[in-house]
């Protein structure tokens, strides 16, 4: 059980964290909290109902097409570039459209999206990225720590939820020791989490229409919400439980110096930025050196 001692820690490590935040991480936070705030926001003055209906009409209509699910394949290419946002809504809406069905799409059109991605922004930004690699020390540790430890540690954050999605394929584009191959590998682990949510969705689409709603006994209107709730807590309870292993396992690196495992941990947690191939181009003083002197 949680004690206050513990929670006055947690309160103040996110303070201090929060603190060494830069100005643009900082606009980002307070970006995301407004947009959740707004979101809730909507989804209180519309209403679920609504709102769910209409999620459920939109993936009908796209089911109907002959080419439906070429469309939301494609629509995986298009989120999987940063900013944009939507890849666990999107792999529900597969779900809403096609129930179980709707797995081969999403997966399909993850995989490829986040591989296409990963290969664009390294072509176009090969150069930024020495730039920064040269001099961000962070970087050069987070570098260094996946060097070491190799597919093992990407397989690690690839099935972190921390960085976000299309975040992550910004990271992984951005880390010169990743090859294409170990990050295509890698995003085989997020399959389950992909199953999950596309599962939510094919139990979501029934409560959301209000005619297969109104035929539903009291019964199984509460198996399919506990279903549907208990899939999206699985799936929170297995993503913190590998972002914890994902930072023990960079925090206690075995012969990586303890200064490069913290920088490194913290060029995970800096890397919604989009940095170094999105983010704003920052000279570091180089406080680690990874040549020999």
């Amino acid at each position: 059980m949680i004690t206050v001692e513990q929670l006055k820690q947690l309160g103040w490590g996110t303070l201090q964290r929060y603190r060494k935040l830069n100005p643009y991480s900082k606009l980002f936070l307070w970006g995301t909290i407004a947009l959740y705030i707004s979101l809730a926001a909507t989804l209180v003055i519309i209403g679920p109902d609504r709102i769910g209906q209409t999620l459920y009409n939109l993936a009908q209509k796209v089911s109907h097409y002959p080419l439906g699910w070429l469309i939301l394949f494609l629509v995986f290419f298009v989120i999987s570039f940063p900013p944009c946002v939507g890849h666990t809504t999107l792999i529900t809406l597969c779900g809403y459209a096609y129930g179980m069905k709707g797995f081969p799409i999403a997966a399909a059109g993850s995989l490829f999206g986040s591989a296409f991605t990963f290969i664009v922004l390294r072509l176009l930004f090969s150069r930024r990225l020495r730039k920064w690699s040269e001099s961000n020390e962070k970087w050069q540790a987070l570098e260094t720590v996946i060097a070491t430890k190799g597919l093992p540690l990407i397989v690690l954050i690839r099935a972190s939820p921390f960085p976000p999605w299309v975040y992550s394929n910004t990271l992984f584009a951005s880390i010169q020791s990743v090859a294409l191959w170990q990050f295509f590998l890698a995003t085989f682990v997020v399959f389950p989490k992909i199953a999950i949510f596309v599962f939510v969705g094919s139990r979501l689409a029934s409560l959301s229409d209000g005619e297969q709603r109104s035929h539903m006994d009291t019964t199984t209107k509460i198996l399919n919400i506990s279903i549907s709730v208990g899939g999206v807590l699985v799936a929170a309870l297995a993503s913190w439980i590998i972002y914890r292993a994902m930072r023990k396992e960079i925090l206690h690196l075995d012969g990586v110096p303890p200064e490069v495992d913290e920088l490194a941990a913290e060029a995970i947690e800096e890397a919604e930025e989009g940095a170094p191939l999105l983010g704003p181009h920052r000279e570091n003083s180089n406080r680690y050196d990874r040549s020999p002197a």
